[in-house]
């Protein structure tokens, strides 16, 4: 008899060869390839912009202080705007802008005919408001998906402009051709960017859903029976990997520095690796799929809200 037989494993994905001896890896999910597929979508749209002599979208992004993270952010998004062929526009005010002359920006952007989105890059400098701020901005010129408005849309079934990174992570899971309707999903993290529309995103797609926060009891029960587990809290390898589900998706969307300089995400990932289906590296999972949905964000809100009133809108800021 053979000590050591190899076996093939043929699954509905046609994706795995595995040695009996050998756990089986996760597939990754390439937040990096994605992203850029979205990218290419926008950018074929506005080439027909362009050919039909159309205006082109325009996105506003306002930094306030000197936070170097933001600024590495911003430039993403910046280059990412001129990738796609969009109108981009940048405002860098000091730390030391007032809440009412960063109020007077943002009307002159709200009536700019030109703009079709504006974001104002978090954090703020202290003494700002961000709430006052971010409600400031219209929400049909809302592309980070933050206003009451469209978050209220989302809670009601009727999307309107998403927030960036969930909707970035809906994208991410429909690429991995997997249903989710009735999964077990559960998000770590209740977060108003990222926990709390990511439970909105996933009850829209017919999940059950459970969010887990500071308060949580017996957090390890909840994460051990996810299907489909959602992690955002921004501490490094904060889920020990032995508690994911086997052949569940993970999608990681912390990004921290350790000492020697490594990204790591807020899963332990190379053990987690080893018992899921699916899961996003860091970097390169959920990172650059935030920047692509804002600038997918940015096209809807042409298309669907200023394309045929920006005349309008033009003239009366004049």
């Amino acid at each position: 008899m053979v000590d050591f037989i190899t076996l093939l494993y043929y699954t509905k994905r046609n994706r795995i060869w595995l040695d009996k001896n050998i756990q089986m890896t996760a597939q990754l999910i390439d937040g990096k390839k994605i992203a850029q597929h979205v990218r290419n979508n926008v950018h074929s749209y506005v080439d027909t912009l362009k050919a039909a002599n159309k205006r082109m979208p325009g996105l506003a992004v306002v930094l306030v202080g000197e936070n170097e993270a933001s600024k590495v952010y911003v430039n993403h998004k910046t280059k990412a705007c001129e990738e796609v062929g969009f109108v981009s526009k940048s405002y860098e005010l000091p730390a030391t802008t007032s809440e009412t002359e960063l109020f007077a920006l943002i009307d002159e952007l709200n009536t700019d005919g030109t703009i079709d989105g504006i974001l104002v890059q978090l954090p703020l400098p202290a003494g700002l408001d961000v709430e006052n701020i971010l409600e400031r901005i219209h929400p049909h010129k809302d592309v980070d998906g933050f206003h009451p408005y469209n978050i209220g849309r989302l809670a009601q079934r009727i999307p309107a402009l998403r927030p960036c990174t969930p909707k970035g992570i809906m994208t991410m899971i429909e690429a991995t051709k997997r249903p989710i309707r009735g999964l077990d999903a559960v998000i770590v993290g209740a977060s108003n960017i990222v926990g709390r529309p990511m439970g909105l995103e996933l009850l829209l797609a017919g999940c059950t859903v459970t969010t887990c926060h500071k308060f949580t009891k017996a957090l390890k029960e909840h994460v051990e029976r996810a299907d489909l587990l959602v992690v955002a809290v921004g501490k490094p390898n904060f889920i020990p990997g032995n508690w994911v589900k086997e052949g569940a998706i993970v999608i990681d969307v912390g990004i921290n520095r350790m000492d020697n300089g490594k990204l790591t995400g807020d899963v332990e990932f190379d053990v987690a690796k080893d018992r899921a289906d699916w899961i996003t590296p860091v970097p390169g999972g959920v990172g650059p799929m935030t920047v692509a949905s804002l600038i997918e964000n940015t096209l809807e809100a042409y298309v669907k809200f200023h394309s045929r009133a920006s005349k309008l809108t033009q003239s009366k800021a004049e």
